[in-house]
This record gives C-alpha cells, sequence and structure tokens, in this order.
C-alpha cells in the first residue's frame, strides 16, 4: 500500500451559508490524500499503473467550483468522485479549509476533514 498526497490545493470558491459568500467569494485550501497499492506502478515506472495526480486535482478543482452552504458537502463529493473515478484508489482522505472565514474574529482558517473507504461504500 502506498500515499499520494497532494497538499496546498488554492482554489477561489463561492460555499457558505450567507448570501454574501455566494457572490464575494474567498480562498479554499484543499488536502487531498489517498491510499493505494502502488507496488506495480513502483516496478513499471508507468503512468497507467498508478494514480495519476493530475486527475486527483482536476476533481478537486472541478468540486470546488460547484457551490455548497457547507464544506462537508464539499468534501464528500470529492472523496465519492474520487473513488468512482479511480478505481485503484482504496481510500481518500480531503479536508477542505476556507481561509479568513467570516465568523468575526481574527482566525486563519477553519478545516473540515472527511474521509472514507472504498469497501464504505
Amino acid at each position: 500500500m502506498g500515499v499520494i498526497k497532494i497538499k496546498n490545493i488554492r482554489v477561489y470558491a463561492y460555499h457558505g451559508c450567507l448570501v454574501e459568500e455566494g457572490k464575494i467569494g474567498s480562498d479554499y485550501r484543499v488536502d487531498l490524500e489517498v491510499k493505494a497499492d502502488l507496488s506495480k506502478s513502483a516496478k513499471s515506472d508507468d503512468l497507467n499503473d498508478t494514480v495519476d495526480y493530475v486527475h486527483l486535482n482536476k476533481i478537486v478543482k472541478k468540486e470546488m467550483a460547484v457551490r455548497s452552504k457547507l464544506l462537508e458537502e464539499v468534501a464528500n463529493r470529492i472523496i465519492i468522485r474520487v473513488l468512482d473515478e479511480i478505481p485503484l484508489v482504496k481510500k481518500v482522505n480531503v479536508a477542505v479549509s476556507k481561509l479568513n472565514p467570516p465568523i468575526g474574529g481574527n482566525v486563519a482558517m477553519v478545516t473540515i476533514e472527511m474521509s472514507k473507504n472504498r469497501k464504505d461504500l
């Protein structure tokens, strides 16, 4: 088993419960981690035998572009798409952070983190 991590994917998006958040938008950070059997690609040196992190990044960007009230819903969509589109992935962990959230204080970010195993589907 191996792990592929993509850290600090920066996206500007329009998530949140406030009407203003849907109009103004804000900066987000996404960290994605997938577990998969990487033994075949370690021997073959072939992209077709591994999890393509370009594909993972595209999934994150596309799902972050779809407005949601809650970050949990966005994270769940990312997880489901990764498991649906990349059969080699056995487990997905995603953290979605809203940078400088509008919560009435000096807060750097708010993060939700979710994970799912393929066997849990």
